[in-house]
């Protein structure tokens, strides 16, 4: 009887001492951080806005249709001279604990991308709530805080919104990239690759889109939308890029999905529609005379999605004429956003890892002068192979010639 008591006993205190709660947090004590905004104040100090969510207001935004119930989200913000301060700072105004296990969005002002991104994201790598799959964006003409207030009338949460946005238009139309913080902390940390963000930006009234009228119109007062790509150079904002341009940096990333392109015909301006299915691009480097080149490869499919204008596409010889045209517009945007990205000596496209992967022996010579005095000059060979794999339902359009 002694050997089990002495047996069970021990048994018995482990499981009173590690069935406490010590780290337990109440859900009612928690303010479920969305999105984080960072902008400067005029004193040089972090400007940190906060998007949390209500939860009640978006369930009863569900069951009534939206229009009866309180805002969605309510934005809190605090400065500090550094995040860390900020966000401690921000529970004087805020009567729960800031919880940042699901911030899904960073929204950084035009501002603090210009000062430079070094430390920005160290304290959110370094928090053990904050996941680094957060988006990541440029706020365009417009604050952080601003960015973050809108209301939108179709997904509650306006970070929600943004967050999907830039998930269709990558996979749609081109012009723009989806990335993460962690992805740029790799682009800061590396040596051969530069950051290339999307910016967004807001159409309309900023004020009018903080109420709560603007999502019970068909036509709100302001929206957010993208615009355009944001260039970084050793974590500083150096440019904007938009239009084929923009298409042309997303092509060379290899992060083109789908995207349609228009091309003339016969004369005629933008008339024959192609879009494409899928497309793969890739990066060689090799040294020529002591000094590195690289050669960019972009093969894709995709279909012929309109025509207006007289053409029999049933013919070989026509659809060979389309790729080639098509493949020479392709090859244009690339050359555009390549001479862009030279002249704001910031490589994007990552050829200096390229070139290491290649040569580390030469990188390692050439590293610290890579971006203001081998990038500006290098020489990239373009070249592209476009096929139309399908005309759809009609070969000969219904259109007459004039």
């Amino acid at each position: 009887m002694k050997r089990i008591v002495a047996a069970v006993l021990p048994l018995l205190v482990c499981a009173g001492l590690l069935s406490g709660c010590w780290s337990k947090k109440e859900l009612t004590d928690l303010a479920f951080v969305i999105a984080v905004g960072l902008d400067k104040t005029k004193d040089g100090k972090y400007l940190a806005s906060f998007q949390v969510v209500n939860p009640g207001n978006v369930a009863g935004a569900t069951q009534r249709g939206g229009g009866a119930a309180g805002v969605p989200v309510s934005i809190y913000t605090s400065t500090g001279d550094s995040l860390v301060e900020a966000s401690r700072k921000a529970s004087e105004k805020v009567s729960r604990l800031l919880y940042y296990a699901h911030t899904n969005l960073v929204v950084i002002g035009e501002e603090v991308a210009r000062e430079g991104l070094d430390g920005v994201f160290d304290a959110m790598e370094r928090n053990n709530q904050f996941r680094t799959t957060a988006r990541l964006v440029v706020a365009r003409g417009q604050s952080a805080k601003d960015v973050l207030t809108v209301l939108t009338p179709v997904d509650k949460i306006s970070a929600n919104q943004i967050i999907k946005t830039l998930e269709f238009s990558e996979m749609a139309w081109g012009q723009t990239i989806n990335v993460d913080v962690w992805q740029a902390i790799r682009s800061l940390a590396s040596s051969g690759r530069d950051l290339t963000v999307t910016g967004v930006t807001i159409e309309g009234d900023p004020k009018r889109g903080k109420r709560q009228t603007n999502v019970q119109s068909s036509v709100p007062d302001a929206r957010v939308s993208l615009e355009g790509l944001a260039l970084f150079k050793k974590g500083r904002l150096v440019g904007w890029v938009d239009g084929p341009p923009a298409r042309g940096i997303v092509w060379v990333l290899d992060r083109i999905k789908q995207t349609n392109i228009t091309i003339p015909w016969k004369g005629k301006k933008e008339v024959i529609g192609y879009r494409t299915v899928r497309g793969k691009t890739d990066i060689k480097a090799t040294v020529k005379h002591g000094r590195p080149t690289v050669s960019v490869h972009i093969r894709a499919e995709g279909d012929v999605s309109e025509a207006r204008v007289p053409i029999d596409l049933a013919d070989a010889g026509v659809l060979f004429q389309l790729e080639k045209d098509i493949e020479r517009h392709v090859k244009n945007e690339v050359k555009q956003a390549i001479e862009t990205a030279q002249r704001e000596r910031t490589d994007i496209f990552g050829f200096g890892d390229a070139v290491h992967r290649m040569d580390p022996r030469l990188w390692k010579k050439i590293e610290k002068e890579w971006n203001d005095r081998y990038f500006p000059n290098l020489d990239v060979m373009v070249t592209v192979d476009m096929y139309i794999r399908r005309t759809g339902l009609r070969n000969k359009p219904y259109v007459e010639a004039e």
